[in-house]
C-alpha cells in the first residue's frame, strides 16, 4: 500500500513539472506596438498627449528632428522604412509635402491611417497672402495659389486636428478607446482655455498691429483674433534679405501705426528688424520674437517642451506686443 501511494506521489510530482515546463514554453504574447510617425513637433506632441500612458506602448517618431525647416526638409533611407512599415502617419500636406505621396505609395503596411492636416483642416485652410510691402517677387510669380503650411499656430484648428487623431487611435486601438478619449477631452479643454486667453488679450489691448521683420507663419493666429499685420515675407517665403522698398514701407508703418515693438521669428538674427528700427530713427523700439515652432526638436521635448508651452509663452509675448508701454 506504501509503494502504490508513493507511485502515485511520483507520478503527480511528473505531472507537476511537465506542466511548469509546458508554462515556461508558452508564455503569453506580448502587446504589439502601434508605430506612429509625425513629420513636425506640434504633431507629435499632439499624438503624445493623447496617448497619455499608451505612450510607454507605442513608437512614436518625429521626422523634422534636426532643425530643419519644413519647407527644406527631405526623409532619408531611413525615415523612407519608418512611414513604410508604420499604423498611422501624420503630416501637413502643403507644398512643402509633396515627397509624401511616393512614399505612400510603396508602404509595405497598406491598412495604415494617414492624417493630412490641411484635409481635416480643408474648411479652415487658407492661400498664402501677400499684402501690402511684402517682398514677394518670387511668390507673385506662382501660376497656382499656394496654401498656408502653418495651420498648427492655430489653437482652434488644434482643436479639429487633436479630435482627428483621437477617432485614428480607437480605430488602431479599441481596446483603450476609453483612454484615448479621456486624454482627448482634458486636452481638448486646455486648449480651449488657452484659446480664451488669447482673445481676452487681444481684446482688452488697444493695439491690433504686429509688424514682422521677418517670415510671417502666423495668419492662423492672427485671423483667429482679428489682428492685422505686416511682413517682410509671406510664412511659406526663402528669401532672406528684404528690398530697399520693403524695409522703407515697413519702417514708415512702424511710426504710423505707433508702434512700440518690431517682431521677428525664433532663431532670428534681428537684422531686418533692426535695419527697420534704424531707417525708422526710432532707437527705442525693441524686438520680440514669436516661436512656429518649426525648429523644435526631441531635446526641447526632453526639456519639456510642449505645443501649449511654446503657444503659452507666445501669448506673454503677444501682451507685450500689444502694449504700447511695454
Amino acid at each position: 500500500m506504501k509503494k502504490t501511494i508513493a507511485i502515485f506521489v511520483c507520478i503527480a510530482a511528473i505531472v507537476s513539472i511537465f506542466s511548469g515546463c509546458a508554462k515556461t514554453e508558452a508564455p503569453a504574447q506580448a502587446e504589439k506596438k502601434l508605430s506612429i510617425v509625425t513629420t513636425i513637433f506640434p504633431e507629435y506632441d499632439w499624438v503624445m498627449q493623447l496617448l497619455g500612458e499608451r505612450a510607454e506602448n507605442t513608437d512614436v517618431t518625429m521626422l523634422l528632428d534636426s532643425g530643419v525647416d519644413l519647407h527644406s526638409f527631405q526623409p532619408s533611407a531611413k525615415d523612407m522604412v519608418t512611414i513604410s512599415n508604420c499604423d498611422l502617419f501624420v503630416y501637413v500636406g502643403g507644398e512643402s509635402d509633396k515627397w509624401v505621396e511616393p512614399a505612400l505609395a510603396g508602404a509595405a503596411n497598406q491598412n495604415r491611417i494617414v492624417i493630412n492636416l490641411m484635409e481635416v483642416l480643408r474648411g479652415s485652410v487658407k492661400e498664402e497672402e501677400i499684402i501690402e510691402g511684402m517682398d514677394a517677387h518670387e511668390e507673385e510669380a506662382e501660376e497656382e495659389p499656394e496654401y498656408d503650411e502653418h495651420v498648427w499656430l492655430s489653437l482652434r484648428n488644434a482643436k479639429i486636428v487633436c479630435q482627428a487623431l483621437m477617432d485614428a487611435l480607437i480605430s488602431l486601438d479599441e481596446a483603450n478607446k476609453d483612454v484615448y478619449t479621456a486624454n482627448a477631452d482634458a486636452y481638448l479643454q486646455k486648449l480651449d482655455a488657452l484659446d480664451k486667453q488669447y482673445q481676452q488679450a487681444v481684446d482688452s489691448s488697444d493695439v491690433k498691429t504686429l509688424l514682422f521683420g521677418d517670415r510671417f507663419p502666423f495668419r492662423y493666429l492672427t485671423d483667429d483674433y482679428g489682428l492685422s499685420y505686416y511682413a517682410a515675407f509671406p510664412g511659406c517665403s526663402a528669401e532672406t534679405e528684404a528690398s530697399f522698398e520693403t524695409i522703407v514701407f515697413l519702417a514708415n508703418k512702424l511710426k504710423e501705426e505707433n508702434l512700440h515693438h518690431v517682431m521677428t521669428l525664433e532663431g532670428s538674427d534681428g537684422k531686418i528688424a533692426k535695419t527697420i528700427i534704424d531707417t525708422a530713427g526710432m532707437p527705442e523700439i525693441s524686438i520680440l520674437s514669436l516661436n512656429s515652432m518649426q525648429s523644435c526638436t526631441s531635446k526641447d521635448v526632453s526639456q519639456g517642451t510642449t505645443y501649449l508651452s511654446v503657444m503659452e509663452k507666445n501669448l506673454e509675448v503677444l501682451k507685450i506686443a500689444l502694449n504700447r508701454e511695454g
